[in-house]
């Protein structure tokens, strides 16, 4: 890979990844081919089962690439995952109901065995960037989806690693409230610099938050496009009606149907 995989956050080459099964093998991923660089808002957009998830896991050591290479920080992927280089978002908020926001948020810090003082400097920081201040006692049933999902963020970002992975994030949330963290995931991107692998099924979500959008087709999962966004960083929500964003949404689809035949 040369080296793009020691300047890059993510870098893949060939990367297949199959799965043996009763009903004989999936390829879930084939040739994919990508650089991620620091800084970078990658959105990973295509129909169910194009490998978008798989590819986030792969990364996260998750999952185990069956050729090809991967790396991570410059190092493969389960020396990134032992060097705690990144968080993870999934796709429900998965926070445990008999603790508060507060000891949710804790939790990875307490399997890691950071301090007492540290411990609750960092859950007061991460609480005061995904706008929870004065929550951190409040239980998971006390919150909103969108809030429950704040926190989720919010414990991916307890030990500051660079690069944060979100599978679906908002996939299950209303669209007003989706908008608002759209925002607040954007602005939280600007203030941390934290380089950010999105998965999405949303066209309008992947273009708006992007600095690069990848399309995936369906098994075997490939990579038709890739789009590098030409939007300023600083993005209100009106931006989706402008001719730029409405254009890239385009050509987002007609990736989409070019890997998915007729059917999207």
């Amino acid at each position: 890979m040369g080296d793009a995989s020691l300047s890059s956050v993510i870098a893949a080459s060939d990367l297949s990844l199959t799965f043996q099964t009763g009903d004989g093998p999936v390829h879930a991923l084939k040739d994919v081919n990508l650089t991620v660089d620091k800084g970078d808002f990658v959105s990973f957009i295509g129909p169910s089962g194009c490998g978008k998830t798989t590819f986030l896991r792969a990364i996260a050591a998750l999952e185990h690439p069956t050729s090809g290479t991967l790396s991570v920080n410059g190092m493969s992927a389960d020396e990134a995952r032992k060097a705690r280089a990144y968080g993870y978002v999934f796709q429900a908020a998965g926070l445990y109901p008999w603790r508060t926001i507060g000891g949710n948020i804790r939790l990875p810090l307490e399997i890691m065995g950071f301090s007492r003082s540290d411990m609750d400097d960092r859950v007061k920081n991460v609480l005061e960037l995904v706008e929870l201040a004065g929550f951190e006692k409040k239980y998971p049933w006390q919150l909103s989806g969108g809030m429950q999902q704040r926190a989720s963020i919010a414990r991916a970002l307890t030990f500051d690693a660079d690069l944060l992975l979100m599978d679906e994030p908002f996939g299950a949330l209303d669209e007003i409230v989706r908008d608002r963290l759209n925002e607040e995931l954007l602005s939280l991107w600007a203030r941390t610099q934290k380089t950010i692998a999105f998965v999405t099924h949303s066209i309008p979500e992947a273009v708006y938050l992007s600095t690069k959008i990848v399309v995936m087709s369906p098994r075997p999962g490939r990579i038709t496009d890739v789009i590098e966004s030409p939007l300023p960083r600083e993005r209100p929500l009106d931006i989706r009606d402008t001719p730029e964003f409405i254009e890239i949404a385009h050509r987002v689809r007609d990736g989409l149907r070019a890997g998915h035949g007729d059917e999207v």
